[in-house]
């Protein structure tokens, strides 16, 4: 098929043909003066966008991520951290983002590396190692990475290992580890392509020593042990003895806190369940190949109709846990109000277009991304259904109400695709495809 070059006929069409809208010189002024986002959005979500719930969580004040590509880890450490709040009665409690960080970095490094040696003979065109090298120093995750590197490396409370600079802020860190990273396979894919296979895991071990120094004076270098302080609030306020409501524990490592303090939780027992539309529903599937931590956990999910996950997410909250979701904020979503609403902005009818499209088709047309993780806190059951949802987010207490969204059922539907949720509020149904053999995803997918 010859490709269609426009002629200057065809343009002259186009032009009598917008002259024709007779709309088109007041949406032209009014978005050139005001921008898409500002004329498009729609006035009557906030009518709906109700912030009571009739399952509304304990939560407390919020985090931020600041400008760290870290959602997933946040929302892993939040969902923890309500747990240790509400079962020693601590106000305000934050686990340490810096800890897992700095692991992260180094894991993630180890992996890199290896999967360069692996795919050492293969073009640099070949579609996994593109992946690997485009992205050798990502930010992003998922629960089970996160799974990966605390049970590994255990916690700590924020205090015990504050954020640094580089911290608050990747970029600068990413683009120097990313370099290193990408000149090290350089050497380790000359290495294999000439032969030299004994210098291999030397030339690695100097390579891994650098990016440990690298992190280390960026991050810090984790304490091994740390003194856990902290006032139980329910003691402070039922005894007058000031000094009851008063603990401290000392010499703890990040291992002993994790096992001691959340032994309630079970990371085992939870489980990632998905919506992708454009794979096989009622399917458990695998992507090794996105593993941060060898010999960690295995990304994976159960991929279910969105009726599903909506379920197990009720029942978790109403239990008392908040729900770990990946979901696609940028879409319908304005960050100062906290509004996450599938009709906020009304871009179609704006510019007298049709722009709808099924969830499954902007999988396949690239249009969905799994672009952020934040925690279910709440939800406003109407007649037993879903109205709207409270949401806790990582971006600091100053855009919604406090650092919370609300969500309306509409964007549950559209955007959100990921919920971790524990087993036990599945079906048995759900809990046997658990054990089915999984589908490997590629790298790329």
């Amino acid at each position: 098929m010859l490709m269609h070059k426009i002629t200057k006929k065809e343009l002259e069409q186009m032009n009598d043909n917008l002259k024709r809208q007779p709309e088109a010189g007041v949406v032209s002024r009014a978005v050139q003066e005001n921008g898409i986002n500002n004329v498009a959005r729609n006035p009557k979500v906030r009518a709906h966008l109700n912030r009571v719930f009739s399952v509304d969580l304990d939560t407390k004040t919020i985090t931020n991520q600041k400008h760290a590509g870290l959602c997933w880890m946040f929302a892993t450490l939040n969902f923890l951290r309500h747990y240790f709040s509400k079962k020693y009665h601590v106000k305000d409690f934050e686990l340490s983002s810096n800890y897992l960080f700095f692991w992260d970095k180094i894991e993630r490094a180890n992996v890199f590396y290896d999967h360069v040696i692996e795919t050492a003979k293969k073009s640099t065109y070949d579609r996994a190692l593109d992946g690997y090298l485009r992205y050798p120093d990502d930010d992003g995750g998922e629960w089970d990475m996160a799974v990966s590197l605390i049970e590994k490396y255990g916690l700590m409370p924020a205090s015990a290992f504050p954020r640094t600079s580089v911290a608050n802020n990747t970029d600068d860190f990413a683009m120097v580890l990313g370099l290193k990273l990408r000149r090290d396979a350089v050497i380790l894919r000359h290495l294999v392509q000439k032969g030299k296979t004994a210098e291999l895991k030397s030339t690695k071990t100097k390579m891994m020593d650098q990016v440990y120094r690298m992190v280390s004076e960026s991050l810090g270098v984790p304490p091994e042990k740390f003194d856990l302080e902290y006032r139980d609030d329910k003691k402070r306020k039922n005894n007058k003895d000031k000094d009851a409501n008063y603990h401290l524990v000392k010499g703890l490592t990040p291992l002993d806190f994790y096992h001691k303090y959340f032994k309630g939780v079970h990371l085992d027992d939870y489980v990632p369940v998905g919506n992708y539309p454009d794979k096989k529903m009622n399917q458990l599937y695998r992507q090794k190949s996105g593993d941060n931590v060898e010999g960690g956990k295995d990304i994976h999910f159960l991929n279910l109709p969105m009726s599903a996950l909506k379920k197990a997410a009720i029942k978790q909250m109403k239990d008392g846990w908040g729900v770990w979701f990946g979901n696609d904020v940028m879409q319908q979503e304005a960050t100062k109000k906290g509004y996450l609403d599938d009709q906020l902005y009304q871009r179609g009818k704006l510019f007298n277009v049709d722009l709808d499209m099924t969830k499954r088709e902007r999988f396949v047309y690239k249009d969905a991304m799994d672009s952020h993780a934040m925690t279910l806190t709440g939800v406003d059951l109407v007649d037993g259904k879903p109205k709207t949802w409270k949401v806790e987010n990582s971006w600091g207490s100053k855009v919604g109400e406090s650092g919370y969204f609300v969500m309306n059922d509409g964007w549950m539907n559209k955007y959100v695709y990921e919920v971790i949720v524990n087993k036990k509020y599945l079906t048995k149904d759900q809990q046997k495809m658990l054990h089915m053999k999984p589908i490997e995803l590629k790298p790329w997918e």
